[in-house]
């Protein structure tokens, strides 16, 4: 009976302890342990961004999963990563200055300005939150300088 107990108090804390520690770990940090960030990461450091997203912020941050980036095929993001210029552009474009909780960006439906310099659209259709034409997958990942939310697709800053 006791060990029940016991049990049920660590795994208490565990869930009580686990956003805290969550928000030790900054943006980059965050996405690496994730596992499912590789290309986004990877793209990040071929832009130079790291320090950046390691930065201060807070930053909200639209991540495109691995499986994201895979829709692109593996020509575009090689091209992409080789052309730094246009790569920090399309990642800065995913990138909202201040903390954006998931509770807020649903009230949005309206352009929201990136820090790449471009709008982009937060709209609430069919119950899911979009961005650009990406669906938001999972939302409020909470990181030391800002918040992640995961989503399906790369969204690609419109041409001037």
């Amino acid at each position: 009976m006791l060990r029940k107990g016991l049990l049920g108090v660590a795994l208490a804390w565990a869930l009580v302890a686990a956003p805290a520690y969550a928000a030790e770990k900054d943006i980059v940090d965050t996405a690496v342990s994730a596992g499912n960030f590789k290309t986004l990461v990877e793209a990040v450091k071929a832009a130079g961004l790291v320090e950046t997203l390691k930065g201060k912020g807070p930053f909200t941050v639209f991540a495109p999963t691995d499986e994201a980036f895979a829709k692109l095929g593996d020509k575009t993001i090689q091209d992409l990563l080789k052309d730094k210029e246009k790569l920090g552009a399309i990642l800065k474009y995913h990138v909202v200055p201040g903390k954006v909780m998931a509770e807020q960006a649903v009230k949005v439906n309206g352009p929201v300005k990136t820090v790449q310099g471009k709008e982009v659209m937060i709209q609430t259709r069919n119950g899911s939150v979009y961005v650009g034409k990406a669906k938001v997958i999972k939302t409020d990942i909470v990181c030391s300088n800002g918040v992640i939310h995961v989503i399906d697709a790369v969204i690609l800053p419109p041409s001037d």
